[in-house]
């Protein structure tokens, strides 16, 4: 992959890639496939089966829209409850920050024991 295509460095190049997207859609999901591998695969290894879940939903998700406009705002919806929503990085994070309650002690219990025998050996 040239490097004109690599975002690993910081650089992104918005009009080759729109380029090529217009002139080869073949070769621009070539390229995006395998630019998507690549960070995966840079991932540490607990972390890929995950990352490769986001991203098998989210090819899904471009699937199923109508545009690329479309998929690109369902995409922006499905970050911002993973951000916002209802356990979500926001709830995580405040969690961190709240004190948190003391675990309750349960109280000690007598143990009944169902077995006519074993109850007598320790009586």
């Amino acid at each position: 992959m040239p490097d004109s295509y690599s975002t690993r460095q910081g650089h992104f190049d918005f009009e080759q890639w729109s380029s090529l997207a217009t002139l080869d859609p073949e070769a621009f999901e070539a390229r995006r496939h395998a630019l998507i591998e690549e960070v995966i695969r840079s991932a540490p290894l607990h972390r890929q089966p995950r990352l490769r879940g986001l991203q098998w939903r989210l090819d899904r998700m471009r699937e199923r829209s109508g545009t690329p406009l479309a998929a690109c705002i369902r995409m922006s919806e499905m970050m911002w409850e993973a951000l916002l929503g209802e356990g979500g990085l926001r709830d995580s994070l405040e969690s961190l920050t709240q004190a948190r309650p003391e675990p309750t002690r349960r109280p000690a219990a007598r143990v009944l024991y169902l077995d006519a025998a074993r109850r007598h050996r320790t009586q």
